[in-house]
């Protein structure tokens, strides 16, 4: 034990070391636990895999509030467990995901800025125990978190009390990487410090008010590596597109060849649309962003990335080997702060980000749905992307044209779930081409859309949709019986493509 209390540098904490299971047992049904996580990193472990045990002999449930998804199977073992009454404000589990659209768990969707807000204001339902995980807590009381801050910082301020795991097998190198920074509550906040995507603006830890810590549990494991895939032919085409618009803006004098700082979402495209300008002109690039994947490093590898500021660091197996057994390389160009920091809207728009997410389909008018399949089976979660869609400098939604090898066209007439109103939506891509809406009129955007974006099997089939539509009049046409027809027939005949 002595080796390890080297991590509890506030002594008179060290006699509050327990076992995960002791700990879990302090967990009613019925409460609320602020889990510390973001996008598979730095996820509280040991205790959820506690609770599960417990639930083999024990009824109960628990709400559950995380900065984002969750590694290491929890959101999957914790649903198949049945223990979750309600998961906020995102999750990514094929397990979670099903008890959600069967109506077993009750999500709320919103977006990651707004989490700590509610809990400062206390809208949502207050946090019984803050369950995060740390390399150390130092002498003066600073919880030093690992791979992510997300919300634990707002967790651990206003949670009754504190869990904390320090996880012996996260680098000691991320010491010194987290920026904690406390706005304090609206109306009373001064404006956030924060002028360059490099400034240190808080603290290295999270204070925590030593009274609040019941316990702390030893745990040695891992952050589970992310999911993304490798580019292929169509991110890559993505990719080309979308450096062909940014030189477009280089060209008109809007950007130089340092861009503005980038941001890009979770998920296997938006990473390798991101990685496309590892070979390309632009230079002295920074990043802004919720999430730092394997495509930043490479970028910072190949010297195009000056500097990173996000909430969590999420990489596959072989980039996370790489990057974290040599990360001094890194420690001078990261830091880690909190989300509702990362993805403030104010800061958002003072730094002028171009933010690229991805969709999950657009329509002809700039629509974005990004969470719900077919209007209503619930994918993931908004997340982030509304933050920085409504406030970028460039607000950029990527996505292939077609799904399933072409039964499924991801630009559609209307979307059926709006997550980003024509609005909040400046450039969509697809490997087809991109189509640039600003200041276009509605009637402007449909037919550079068609042409640009929809896959040659869908194209025709739009055109008559939109020919139909005109004859009906309206700033914004429709056909409103037939508006959502292809995903009818999707439902009905097993494809978007009508029948003649």
């Amino acid at each position: 034990m002595d080796n390890k209390l080297h991590r509890i540098k506030a002594m008179e904490l060290q006699d509050r070391v327990v076992s995960a299971d002791e700990a879990a047992s302090w967990i009613k049904d019925g409460m609320t636990l602020g889990l510390s996580g973001f996008t598979r990193a730095g996820d509280a472990k040991a205790i959820p895999y506690a609770l599960v045990r417990r639930a083999e002999t024990e009824q109960f449930k628990v709400n559950v509030f995380t900065g984002a998804s969750l590694g290491s199977d929890v959101d999957k073992l914790m649903a198949e467990a049945g223990i979750v009454h309600k998961r906020v404000p995102f999750q990514a589990d094929p397990a979670m995901r099903r008890k959600i659209n069967n109506g077993d768990i009750m999500f709320v969707d919103h977006h990651l800025s707004q989490t700590a807000e509610w809990i400062r204001a206390g809208v949502i339902e207050p946090i019984d125990f803050a369950v995060i995980e740390a390399l150390e807590i130092t002498e003066d009381g600073m919880i030093i978190p690992t791979t992510s801050v997300g919300n634990s910082s707002v967790f651990v301020k206003h949670a009754k009390n504190v869990i904390i795991e320090i996880n012996l097998s996260q680098p000691e190198l991320f010491r010194g990487v987290h920026d904690i920074y406390e706005p304090g509550k609206q109306g009373q906040r001064s404006p956030i410090p924060l002028t360059h995507v490099h400034d240190r603006i808080g603290t290295i830890g999270i204070p925590v008010d030593l009274e609040k810590v019941r316990g702390i549990v030893f745990t040695e494991q891992a952050d589970s590596p992310s999911t993304i895939l490798q580019s292929d032919e169509e991110t890559e085409m993505m990719a080309g597109h979308l450096l062909n618009f940014l030189r477009a803006e280089v060209a008109s004098g809007r950007l130089t060849n340092q861009l503005a700082p980038l941001q890009s979402g979770i998920g296997s495209v938006a990473n390798a649309v991101l990685h496309g300008l590892v070979d390309s002109e632009f230079h002295d690039m920074e990043v802004y962003s919720e999430v730092l994947q394997d495509a930043v490093f490479d970028l910072i590898d190949a010297g195009k990335v000056k500097f990173a500021s996000a909430s969590s660091i999420t990489l596959s197996k072989e980039k996370m080997a790489q990057v974290f057994g040599d990360f001094e390389k890194y420690q001078d160009k990261i830091l880690l702060r909190p989300q509702e920091i990362t993805n403030h809207p104010g800061i958002i728009r003072r730094l002028g980000l171009i933010s690229i997410n991805t969709a999950l389909e657009f329509d002809i008018y700039g629509n974005v749905n990004s969470t719900h399949v077919s209007g209503t089976r619930m994918m993931n979660g908004i997340g982030g992307s509304g933050d920085f869609a409504r406030n970028a400098r460039l607000s950029i939604f990527v996505t292939k044209s077609i799904a399933k090898e072409g039964i499924i066209s991801s630009v559609v007439p209307f979307v059926p779930h709006v997550d980003h109103t024509e609005h909040d939506v400046d450039i969509v891509v697809t490997e087809q081409g991109y189509a640039d809406l600003r200041g276009l009129a509605p009637r402007e955007r449909v037919p550079i859309i068609i042409e640009n974006c929809v896959h040659p099997m869908y194209r025709e089939q739009m055109r008559a949709y939109y020919a139909e539509a005109l004859l009906r009049g309206g700033q914004t046409p429709h056909v409103l019986e037939k508006a959502f027809s292809w995903h009818a027939n999707l439902a009905t005949n097993g494809s978007m493509l009508l029948s003649e």
